[in-house]
């Protein structure tokens, strides 16, 4: 059976690691450390964590005031208050400066799950993307999410991280590299290229072995790198494959699809499908309940490639 962990799990246990081997990184959190599980380094490093209290706008000040001191920064909060309610503070204290600092947001999507539309951020990537100096990661499993902690820690300058809440399957080894601006191809094929991120890539890898036993041949990429976009994968699979689908667990506008298709647009035209969250907010529910009422599924991930490839055939684009 396939191992389930939060990336927000494993967030919290690769950030308490950080800080055993680096003395320059320090902690805020917005009173939700429990939550986020920066808890795990408050106990293990209480000189350096910082309890902000209900006042996200004050942690990103706080943040951006400890990295022009010359520490590595790490600020959480829940995605919807990182990027919303401080998106003045992260735009103008932290990247107008480029300041090194951390912005890793838990609790992102649709599976918050019961708590709702108020709280499940769909447009976070969007505007931490459109921020100049920002770089954003979206980490598939527990395994990517320890790798991107220490990767966001060796960049010098901001980084938004977005994480959740509900246990998502395991896909990578210990052994295999990662590198932040480039995607990682997890499965190989020529007839459609799906494009996935976050909790959607182990949903990608389901669809591409549907879509084996149909004879449509699916190459998946873990785009975990959303800014800056692996712009080389993305031509390469226009131009390989001459169909993709992008998959996320964001609205289609502004996102990872959104990036794909500017791209696409500019290196190479092909048709592209976006799977996401269609121009609307959430709602309350349980998290598998939401991604199938909002068509976050293998299933519809082997439609729309499915669609994808019919789109390149009736155009006389046959790769």
């Amino acid at each position: 059976m396939t191992e389930m962990i939060a990336t927000r799990a494993a967030y919290g246990e690769a950030l308490a690691r950080l800080g055993d081997m680096n003395p320059a990184v320090v902690v805020l959190d917005a009173d939700l450390s429990a939550s986020t599980r920066t808890a795990e380094f408050a106990k293990r490093h209480p000189d350096r964590f910082i309890q902000m209290g209900i006042a996200e706008q004050d942690m990103m000040g706080t943040a951006a005031g400890l990295a022009a001191s010359g520490k590595i920064a790490f600020a959480s909060t829940f995605a919807v208050f990182a990027s919303g309610r401080a998106f003045d503070q992260v735009r103008n204290a932290i990247c107008y400066s480029r300041l090194n600092v951390k912005i890793c947001a838990t609790h992102a999507g649709l599976t918050v799950g019961e708590d709702g539309a108020s709280h499940q951020s769909v447009e976070d990537v969007a505007l931490m993307r459109a921020v100049p100096n920002m770089t954003v990661i979206v980490p598939s499993d527990a395994v990517q999410t320890a790798w991107a902690v220490h990767a966001a820690a060796a960049l010098d300058g901001p980084v938004y991280m977005r994480l959740g809440r509900a246990p998502v399957p395991v896909i990578y080894g210990e052994g295999q590299e990662f590198a932040l601006g480039k995607a990682q191809t997890l499965h190989a094929g020529n007839d459609v290229a799906i494009i996935a991120s976050g909790i959607m890539t182990s949903r990608a890898l389901a669809a591409a072995g549907a879509l084996a036993e149909q004879g449509i041949s699916a190459r998946v990429l873990d785009m975990h790198t959303i800014k800056p976009l692996d712009l080389d994968a993305v031509q390469a699979a226009a131009a390989e494959t001459g169909a993709i689908v992008t998959v996320e667990e964001h609205s289609i506008i502004g996102g990872l699809g959104g990036a794909v298709c500017e791209a696409v647009c500019e290196l190479h035209p092909a048709p592209v499908l976006r799977v996401g969250v269609r121009d609307q907010f959430g709602k309350s529910g349980k998290p598998d309940e939401l991604l199938a009422e909002y068509g976050l599924t293998a299933d519809e991930i082997a439609r729309a490639a499915r669609r994808a490839v019919s789109m390149k055939t009736a155009a006389g684009r046959i790769v």
